[in-house]
């Protein structure tokens, strides 16, 4: 029997779309098969890399939850989930071999519920995480994501994390981790470009085996009552708003680099039918992790449950919904014409004068 959850990306099989992304949620190895029980695809370990000012940032971390009016929501509670998150984030501070060892036992517990536990590296210095890559093959794990467009690079110390944009870098790196590893390469990516799409196919061009669009913004909120900075700093934002901006990104991206080559949402699903949204995109899978931190991990079986049910009713599977509202897309000249038609959506200048 076809498994209707079943997702392909490039080589590798997922038991369903929903992934457990990186985050201070997957920070730790009871974190890690706390989402793991939930029946996730796989999950996204907590970030590293070689730069000891990026570990040093965790400790000078700061995260808000606001509401629709930028007001401050309470952690852990029903208005939480449907919260933007404004934070500030850092790396995992643990030593690379400790971490890779203990990410690699976790992947074998996970190979037994047919899941994946995946590193994550983030860029700083080329060289040294091309050469974390080849240990993290060596040590057995299965696949590899590398984030070289974390919104903090330009935030925090010079060096610690790099925010590539250009495409012809991104190519370069990318084929320099491509020499390093065979391992399935997974090239996340930022959304604070004019031309994402351009920059999803410059990462195919080097070597990548997906794509994962589109992350966090980085953005800036005054506190109405201080007067100050929320948190004193810029942050990096994202939400259940972003879901059509990350959607339209990875509809783009399918143009661009063809609907074999994978493509993962990320920056907006807060729940299974927004995983379903993002497949009829173009997404073969979603990485959630503000939902997670909001709600915890029962937001990922959730997910699941809420996905296979839309799925079951109408008699469908992830390959058969994959792509079918991008490849749909019209242009504005397509449209219909109809004179006037704007005005019942426009508000009575005669009711003013009441």
């Amino acid at each position: 029997m076809t498994n209707r959850l079943e997702s392909r990306v490039g080589t590798l099989t997922l038991k369903n779309p929903v992934i457990c992304g990186a985050g201070e949620h997957t920070m730790t190895s009871d974190a890690i098969r706390a989402a793991l029980r939930q029946g996730v695809g796989a999950v996204v370990a907590k970030s590293t890399n070689e730069s000891q000012a990026a570990k040093d940032q965790l400790d000078r971390t700061d995260y808000a939850l606001l509401d629709a009016h930028w007001n401050p929501v309470p952690w852990h509670q029903a208005a939480a989930q449907n919260a933007t998150l404004f934070c500030r984030s850092g790396l995992l501070q643990r030593s690379f071999e400790g971490w890779i060892d203990e990410l690699a036992a976790l992947d074998t517990e996970a190979r037994a519920s047919d899941s994946y536990v995946i590193p994550s590296l983030i860029l700083s210095n080329l060289e040294q995480c091309a050469q974390f890559a080849a240990q993290i093959e060596q040590a057995g794990l299965r696949v590899l994501e590398v984030n070289i467009g974390a919104p903090h690079g330009e935030e925090a110390a010079q060096g610690a994390i790099r925010l590539e944009r250009d495409a012809e870098r991104i190519t370069r790196i990318v084929a320099r981790l491509r020499e390093s590893t065979k391992l399935p390469l997974w090239i996340k990516l930022t959304g604070q470009s004019e031309d994402v799409a351009g920059i999803a196919a410059a990462a195919k061009a080097g070597g990548a085996d997906a794509v994962i669009l589109m992350g966090r913004f980085m953005g800036f909120l005054p506190d109405l009552d201080t007067q100050r900075p929320v948190l004193g700093t810029n942050a990096a934002v994202g939400g259940g708003w972003a879901l059509p901006l990350t959607a339209r990104w990875i509809s783009l991206a399918r143009r661009r680099v063809g609907a074999d080559f994978p493509l993962l949402a990320t920056n907006g699903a807060r729940n299974g039918l927004d995983v379903a949204r993002f497949l009829l995109a173009g997404a073969c899978a979603t990485e959630m992790t503000s939902a997670v931190l909001t709600r915890g991990y029962a937001a990922l079986g959730d997910a699941i449950a809420e996905l296979d049910a839309y799925l079951r009713e109408r008699d469908q599977t992830v390959a058969e919904v994959l792509g079918r509202a991008a490849d749909s897309v019209e242009t504005y000249q397509q449209q219909s014409s109809r004179p006037g038609y704007w005005e019942q959506f426009a508000p009575s200048a005669a009711a003013s004068n009441d």
